[in-house]
């Protein structure tokens, strides 16, 4: 079995959570899925490669290896929904975000598979995130969690029109101390990208979960249009934007550890 995921230790509050940029599909899912599945296109295409530069600030970090078509870390293990009222994609989704069947007539898993992925796939991944912020918050006296993501510009069956660029979510400021989201959103705001906080994303389970300002943990989402660091046609990956989009997300994770720092000095 592949690695689930990968993990680096750093030497600062903050962990860098990348659930949805993962490949891999496992041959007994594999050989039931439809074209349109194997193509795997809600992939966060790119984006542990656009957070590299994380290690500058001794960032920890996880990235997926699985596919969220295996299944969608950043849903609760009770696939309850997150967005009431609206499309919900599903723990081991069943269609694409475009609507596309994923799997072959009659191979669909059903709720014991669910069940099984849940354990093998979901719950190693979130065991090592919850280890994590407790130790850094042993070490530190607080921890960070910043939860990575990506999608594309136009998905008219999720949200209408174009997506800003720059999503934030902090669930209304229930998983981040608004003094400090408010910094790291000013940050934002300042830059050359169009910039929304808590509308159409609020932050999936991961920093719904895990955010507990109360108990010194601190979570924001991040959700980028892709169109400002690739190509979306193609899915190639462009240095060139990437770079300048870089620029911005160091000032908003050095806001997010400067607040966060002056917070608990």
């Amino acid at each position: 079995m592949k690695e689930l995921f990968a993990a680096h230790d750093g030497s600062t509050p903050l962990l860098i959570s990348v659930p949805h940029d993962g490949h891999f599909l496992p041959d007994f899912i594999k050989k039931r899925m439809t074209p349109a599945g194997l193509d795997i296109p809600d992939t966060d295409w790119h984006v542990a490669s656009l957070y590299e530069f994380t290690a500058d600030f001794g960032a920890s970090t996880v990235f997926a290896s699985c596919s969220r078509y295996v299944v969608d870390l950043n849903r609760p293990p009770d696939d309850a929904a997150l967005y009431a009222g609206q499309v919900s994609t599903g723990i081991c989704p069943l269609q694409s975000f475009a609507g596309d069947e994923l799997y072959n007539g009659g191979e669909a898993p059903f709720a014991a598979e669910i069940e099984e992925r849940v354990r093998d796939f979901w719950q190693p991944y979130h065991e090592f995130v919850e280890s994590k912020l407790f130790a850094l918050r042993q070490e530190f006296g607080y921890a960070l969690l910043w939860d990575a993501h990506s999608i594309p510009s136009h998905v008219p069956r999720l949200f209408d029109g174009e997506l800003p660029v720059l999503n934030l979510g902090t669930n209304d400021h229930v998983s981040c101390a608004e003094s400090i989201a408010g910094d790291v959103i000013d940050v934002a705001n300042a830059s050359n990208y169009s910039c929304v906080a808590n509308a159409r994303f609020k932050g999936g389970y991961i920093t719904r979960h895990y955010g507990e300002p109360k108990n010194d943990v601190h979570a924001i989402q991040l959700e980028i249009a892709q169109r400002a660091y690739m190509d979306e046609e193609t899915r190639e990956f462009d240095d060139a934007l990437a770079e300048k989009l870089r620029d911005t997300l160091r000032s908003m994770i050095a806001a997010f550890m400067d607040s966060a720092e002056r917070r608990y000095r």
